[in-house]
């Protein structure tokens, strides 16, 4: 059976060369970084090196980087360190489409009596800035928005979003674990007080990832213990999970233009393929920016479930929104936002792609999808 994998915004496979960098921080190398014999002093150069790497990646000073287990630890780090900054500023912007590892927080602070602003999208997944320069407050916090959306890969103007927090005086935090590796930037350039990254999201190991942290912005550590990551993060390394991040970082910065070029041209295949094939289709976010690797399409009268567990059967991996939620039977929140209506709500696919994927699975991807979309819609009408 053909094995095919289109889950790439949930989590990615390791690239090989990742994997040999991380091996030695396995078998030989396996000491603590912060032991002074040279078992500990070899892993503390793998972390000086993978802090550079990230640090090239995301275009700014190793010294701004903690090195951390992931997305969630990140933005919950940055959500927490700005409150806790200001503890007179009770209230947060953010939006109605963020991931899960922000709304969470969140609900959390709300729960303290701090006021929490969410902000609506439009039908095409863009977010209205003048409505965020309306939303700004004296006692406003912190802004946290994503660089681009994990279900539907629409990218939002991050440094705008940055110039106006700047301007009226709020932190800002950005949630760009979709974005890194997909889109080049600067963060300095960005403007970003904070942003996060992931590892699985860019080919590297899951469990390790980072937070930029700005010079001027405060910062208050999550985890404390004996001060490793100079006292913002305690907690013994997970060296070869570093290793692996900053070489999956070093690779995405080498990726040409011509290999994201390729990318979006598999993904505008598929799209223009389902189209052809299938009616009452939708293609959400279709006429904003997005990441090159994503799609998310919804079919009128389908069900997600089926389609995905057809689509498996016959060896091709999709999702219908973050694999956090995979278990959670209740459409996307991020189509809701949308305003997506409940015809097409129910039969959405996130399709996502990898510089591994070729156009002979879009081939084979296109031929199984309309036969399983046309059971599902029997399914749904009985």
């Amino acid at each position: 059976m053909q094995n095919i994998y289109f889950d790439n915004n949930a989590s990615t496979p390791l690239d090989p060369t990742v994997r040999e960098a991380m091996a030695p921080y396995l078998t030989e190398w396996f000491g603590n970084p912060s032991s002074t014999h040279r078992f500990g002093e070899a892993a503390r150069r793998g972390l000086d090196l993978s802090r550079e790497q990230v640090a090239g990646l995301l275009g700014c000073h190793p010294g701004r980087i903690v090195l951390n287990s992931g997305g969630t630890e990140g933005n919950n780090t940055a959500i927490l360190s700005a409150v806790r900054a200001n503890p007179g500023k009770k209230h947060i912007i953010s939006s109605q489409v963020e991931h899960g590892s922000v709304l969470a927080p969140l609900e959390f602070l709300a729960s303290q009596g701090y006021d929490i602003e969410l902000l609506g999208v439009d039908e095409k997944g863009g977010l209205n800035l003048e409505s965020l320069k309306g939303a700004i407050r004296a006692d406003t916090a912190l802004v946290s928005l994503m660089g681009a959306n994990n279900e539907t890969g629409v990218i939002w103007p991050v440094a705008k979003i940055a110039a106006i927090c700047r301007e009226r005086g709020a932190l800002f935090h950005c949630d760009a674990i979709q974005l890194a590796g997909k889109a080049v930037f600067s963060v300095e350039e960005l403007g970003a007080d904070y942003l996060t990254i992931a590892g699985h999201k860019l080919h590297g190991p899951k469990g390790v990832g980072a937070l930029y942290v700005a010079r001027t912005a405060p910062f208050t550590p999550l985890i404390m213990g004996t001060g490793q990551e100079d006292g913002r993060r305690s907690g013994t390394e997970n060296v070869s999970g570093i290793v692996g991040l900053g070489q999956a970082c070093a690779l995405a910065m080498g990726m040409s233009e011509i290999e994201h070029q390729k990318l979006a041209e598999l993904r505008d295949r598929l799209e223009a393929g389902i189209v052809a094939a299938i009616p009452d289709v939708r293609v959400n976010g279709a006429a904003s920016p997005r990441l090159v690797n994503t799609t998310s399409v919804s079919f009128k009268h389908a069900a997600s479930a089926g389609l995905i567990q057809d689509l498996d059967a016959g060896g091709i991996a999709v999702s219908a929104h973050a694999a956090c939620q995979s278990g959670d039977l209740d459409p996307s929140h991020v189509l809701r936002a949308m305003r997506v209506g409940e015809a097409f709500l129910h039969g959405t696919l996130r399709i996502s792609l990898s510089r591994y994927n070729t156009e002979a699975e879009i081939v084979a991807l296109l031929a199984l999808l309309p036969e399983a979309v046309a059971r599902s819609r029997q399914g749904f009408a009985l």
